[in-house]
């Protein structure tokens, strides 16, 4: 189970943007999540009017290392780390591991 899904608000833990917030767009790879707004790059692309796509320098949202990035709960205001919990009819649950409250789903 993975402990930082899409949809989740992350702060950046480590890097150029550490402290900042934003959504999980993306999971890149098994260990890799883009964060909106996140480790924004310059790219150059060459146009191709076959499909429509202009050139220029285009700003994308690369990838970072899900070890750099942390749960935001928005209770306590701070950075969290994600635990799982069994429930009794065996299901799994991601919840926060300062409090043991349940991480709702967005």
């Amino acid at each position: 189970m993975n402990k930082i899904r899409k949809g989740d608000e992350v702060i950046v833990l480590a890097g150029r943007d550490k402290g900042k917030r934003g959504t999980v767009t993306l999971r890149a790879a098994e260990d890799r999540v883009v964060i909106e707004g996140i480790n924004v790059v310059k790219k150059h692309a060459k146009p191709n009017p076959m499909k429509g796509v202009t050139g220029g320098i285009i700003e994308k949202s690369m990838p970072i290392h899900q070890s750099n990035v942390a749960i935001f709960n928005k209770a306590t205001g701070k950075a969290d780390r994600v635990g799982i919990k069994l429930l009794a009819d065996g299901k799994r649950v991601r919840v926060y591991k300062s409090s043991g409250d349940e991480i709702k789903v967005a």
